[in-house]
């Protein structure tokens, strides 16, 4: 159940990200709200993991999870470049998750 959680607060993590792009810096209630209310389920999803995963490995999961995913998402929702140099940089990224997946 603790990676479901891990992979729930990263996805909230990723919603947090494209909502604070669209609160166009808090001056937008409805994105602002779903900021917030994102950033909070991350926290808590987050720490419902971190009841049976180790905390380094369990955040450098989540950030690369959300980071990651808002690269594409950001991507496909904005039109931000995302030439050959970023896809092996995420890449990097995502080899490292895996990496620390499998190191338990």
């Amino acid at each position: 159940m603790a990676w479901i959680y891990l992979l729930l607060a990263a996805f909230c993590e990723i919603a947090m990200g494209v909502s604070l792009k669209l609160n166009e810096g808090w001056t937008r209630l409805f994105s602002s709200i779903a900021a917030i209310v994102s950033w909070l389920l991350s926290s808590y999803l987050l720490a419902l993991s971190l009841r049976a995963l180790p905390v380094g490995m369990a955040y450098a999961i989540w950030n690369g999870i959300g980071a990651i995913g808002l690269v594409i998402t950001s991507a496909l929702m904005f039109q931000e470049s995302i030439g050959p140099f970023r896809l092996a940089c995420i890449s990097l990224v995502l080899v490292g998750l895996v990496g620390l997946r499998f190191s338990e």
